[in-house]
This record gives structure tokens, C-alpha cells and sequence, in this order.
């Protein structure tokens, strides 16, 4: 009998931030290995919405287990235990409830794709899942954590749960003080997650995420002989954070990007992008100012006046991205916007890494999620740095200071982003000084540093074949 083709479970969590990567590096493993099956997994609620339901003859919906022409990547939902994106319940409660779900539904996966003699060889996981190792250890079958984050990101975290939290919690309310980890450069308190921060206290609305980043630290520690982990992110991007987590078998296999036929692809493509790339082809080479804060980040009406102002005063075209969720949420925005907006379009979603990639675009204001930073380095694009939340302050130091392509804009002590500091930022970044010439010639640098790190026979490369190996190796 010839053993059975590799054939990766990819389990991920409902987020467009988590799902992305996580179907990038699903492809990716079905290009670099032409034997390799995959299996895509996510809720049942985020995996209607990554194939809407389509008419039938009989009125039917999508089809649960769509799966690629060639039979080699199948999509496969798990159970939450709810379905329902409105659940009213505490944020706690809800993660509890998915947590406790999603192992059972994960596991039926496994055990289904086993009795139609399609098993399952190693189980890949994101974060916020620590349940997923349990579940592939039970059925006999190894496990990989896909990390999404900086690999700095990671050995703070487990740092902090192996013996350095009281020096964190002693002074998580003074942004400036300095704090040292083995292994990385001297990290101030309001640079590290903000899960770390301030959501260790049981009365935080995001207490759980920080119980269950404990959790999955935990889970790590005990895989034997060592946790083996992928990380988004290249060799070259972060040697010494990468050396920092020794404790865990670490392979840079990033940044995991979309490939050609893919990019544009999202849970929900809300527009065609014919309006805006036409309008972008139109404007002179690194004229442009993007801006985007991902698919999470929320907006009140004082925040958005105050950047579409900023944007005009700079004088510069621009693309803004609204989501048609803040439209909404701000009734009377759509109207007071077409007097307002002058200078540049605001689609209320774009192909972001087609825009990025585009000789008109300048500069990138930016929440700094981490798959924005990679796809910004990977464009060669300069960035304003205006992180919020989790990895994204983080991830801000690290352009600002370990790669030098961008600047952090200031907030007020209410968190707006005012539109003199707008100004200010673009300027600086897109403007003839020194400086601005110094950001730019960086992140062509690392725009060639990545290109190289991902391309055929680049380190990255190389350690996801290694990967895709040693899976090979273990039946």
C-alpha cells in the first residue's frame, strides 16, 4: 500500500486578518509541492461569507465542501456552536463557547476526512485556537502553529509567561517605561500588545484573547520534544526577535503574500475595482496617499471629518477606504462627503495589494495590521503608522525603528488622529526633504530583501519546503 499524500488540515479563526494569511499559506503550500492536499477550515458563519450562497435550480445554497478544480484544496467549515455573527452574549462567553465548539467541530473534520480515505497528516493552526493541538494530539496526528504576528510579537508573549509578567504588569500604565527581554532590543510598555497591557485585568472586554494567548503559550510548551511554528514573516526582517524563541522549532515562511490569481480575494468583495485603479493610472508615479485601517477598526464621525480634512489639506490624491459598515453606522456621512472630498475616491473596499503594488501610489497611512505591514514592505511603499490595538504598536516600532520606512502619526488624549497631524505625516513622508528621500530608499531595500527572502530558492522559500519535508517524512 503507498502512503498516504501529505495532506495539511489548515484551521483558522473567523477574522479576515486571520483568514487571509492562513488561505495564503494554504496555496502556497499547494505550489511548492505538487503531492500535497489541503484542507481549509474555518466557522461556518465566515466560510459562507468566502462563498456567498449561490441559486440552484432548486433554490439550494453553496456548496459546504467547494472544493478546487484539481481536487487538491477543499473547504471545509467547522462549528462554533452559534452560526450567528449578532450573538448578544458577553465577548467572554461567545469566545468560551468557540473555543469549547470549535474543538468538537474541528475534530468531526478530522474524523470525516478519515473515513473518505482523505486523512489528515498534520494539523496547521492560527493563533487565538490553542484548542487545535489537543484535537490533532487525540487523533494521533502532529501539529504547527502558523503565527500571523511578528516573530517579535511572539517571543514577547512568551516571555512574558516564563518569568518576566510581574515586570510588565508593574508598570503597564506608563507607556514610557523600558523593559528587557532576552534576546531583543530594550521595548517600552506602550510599544508591546496591547492584549499584555491592558487586557490582563479580568474586567477588560478583551480579557479572553489575553487567557487565550496564555493558553496557546501553554500548548507550545507542551509539544515534545519542541513546538514546531511557522512564522509571517522572513529571516532577514527579524534575525535577533526569531533567535529570541528558541524554545520552539521557528520557520520564517513569509511573508506569505497572495499569489496573481488570488489577490483581490477577501470574505467580501463589496465593489468592482474598475473606478479606482482607472483614477489611480491617471496620476503621476508616487504622487498618491492610500489609507486603510483594515477590516476591524472602527471609526466615529469626529475621526473620519478629521482625517477626509487632513487628506485635502495635503493637497495630495488620495484613496481613503470607508467601510460601508462606518457608512452606515454614520448615517449622514455618505451625502457630506461627495461636498468634501476634492482631491481624492473613497471606495468602501479595494484590492489592496494591487494598490499598494502601483508605481502612482507614495505613501501607506496605515493601522498597521500585520499583513498591511508585509504587503507595504513587499510593495517597496513608505508608511504613517497609526496603530490601535494588539500587535499593532508592535508592529509600528518595527517599521519606525528596526527598518526605517515610516513614521508614527500622534493621536490626542481621545484617540483622534487630527487633521493637522494627517497633514503633517504625509508631508513628511512624501515630501522632498532628506528624510523623506532616506524612507523611501529604505523600503525599496527591504522591497528587494523580501523579494528575494520569498522567491524561488529564498530563505523563506527554502524553510517552507523544509516544512512540507519533514511532514512528508513522518509516514
Amino acid at each position: 500500500m503507498s502512503p498516504p499524500q501529505p495532506h495539511f488540515l489548515v484551521l483558522t479563526f473567523p477574522l479576515q486578518g486571520h483568514i487571509a494569511p492562513a488561505l495564503r499559506l494554504a496555496k502556497r503550500l499547494l505550489a511548492v509541492a505538487p503531492d500535497v492536499l489541503v484542507t481549509f477550515s474555518t466557522t461556518e458563519d465566515a466560510h459562507g461569507r468566502m462563498f456567498p450562497a449561490k441559486p440552484t435550480e432548486h433554490g439550494g445554497g453553496d456548496d459546504g465542501g467547494a472544493e478546487e478544480d484539481d481536487g487538491r484544496l477543499e473547504f471545509l467549515p467547522f462549528s462554533d456552536g452559534t452560526e450567528a455573527r449578532d450573538d448578544a452574549r458577553p465577548l467572554d462567553a461567545r469566545i468560551a463557547s468557540f473555543h469549547a465548539a470549535g474543538a468538537r467541530g474541528a475534530a468531526e473534520i478530522v474524523g470525516a476526512l478519515a473515513a473518505r480515505g482523505r486523512p489528515v497528516t498534520r494539523v496547521v493552526y492560527t493563533l487565538l485556537l490553542p484548542w487545535a493541538a489537543a484535537v490533532a494530539r487525540e487523533r494521533g496526528v502532529p501539529s504547527t502553529l502558523y503565527w500571523i504576528q511578528p516573530a517579535a510579537v511572539l517571543s514577547i508573549y512568551h516571555h512574558y509567561f516564563h518569568g518576566h509578567a510581574s515586570a510588565i504588569a508593574e508598570h503597564r500604565h506608563d507607556p514610557s517605561f523600558v523593559v528587557e527581554l532576552p534576546g531583543l532590543s530594550p521595548q517600552m510598555i506602550g510599544d508591546l500588545p496591547s492584549f499584555l497591557t491592558d487586557s490582563t485585568d479580568p474586567s477588560d472586554v478583551f480579557h479572553s484573547f489575553f487567557t487565550t494567548i496564555r493558553d496557546l503559550i501553554e500548548t507550545l510548551d507542551n509539544e515534545a520534544p519542541k513546538a514546531t511554528v511557522l512564522v509571517n514573516t522572513c529571516q532577514e526582517m527579524e534575525v535577533g526577535a526569531l533567535a529570541a524563541v528558541g524554545a520552539y522549532d521557528v520557520l520564517p515562511v513569509g511573508p506569505v503574500l497572495p499569489t496573481r490569481d488570488e489577490s483581490g480575494s477577501s470574505i467580501i468583495k463589496l465593489q468592482d475595482d474598475a473606478e479606482y485603479m482607472e483614477w489611480l493610472d491617471a496620476k503621476p508615479a508616487n504622487s498618491v496617499v492610500y489609507v486603510s485601517f483594515g477590516s476591524l477598526v472602527s471609526m466615529v464621525r469626529e475621526q473620519l471629518d478629521e482625517l477626509l480634512h487632513g487628506l485635502e489639506e495635503s493637497g495630495r490624491p488620495y484613496i481613503c477606504v470607508i467601510r460601508k459598515d462606518i457608512k452606515d453606522a454614520i448615517a449622514e456621512v455618505e451625502a457630506e462627503m461627495h461636498g468634501s472630498v476634492k482631491n481624492g475616491v473613497v471606495p468602501e473596499w479595494c484590492d489592496q495589494v494591487r494598490v499598494l503594488s502601483h508605481v502612482a501610489v507614495g505613501c501607506f497611512v496605515t493601522h498597521c495590521g500585520w499583513n498591511s505591514v508585509l504587503e507595504s514592505m513587499a510593495s517597496g511603499v513608505p508608511m504613517v503608522c497609526v496603530p490601535q490595538m494588539s500587535d499593532q504598536r508592535m508592529n509600528a516600532q518595527l517599521v519606525v525603528r528596526e527598518w526605517r520606512v515610516g513614521m508614527r502619526a500622534q493621536v490626542d488624549g481621545g484617540g483622534v488622529l487630527r487633521a493637522a497631524e494627517v497633514r503633517r505625516c504625509v508631508d513628511e513622508v512624501m515630501g522632498n526633504s532628506e528624510a523623506a528621500a532616506e524612507l523611501r530608499q529604505m523600503a525599496g531595500k527591504w522591497k528587494g530583501i523580501v523579494a528575494e527572502a520569498t522567491g524561488k530558492g529564498g530563505s523563506s522559500d527554502q524553510n517552507l519546503m523544509a516544512f512540507v519535508d519533514g511532514a512528508r517524512s513522518e509516514f
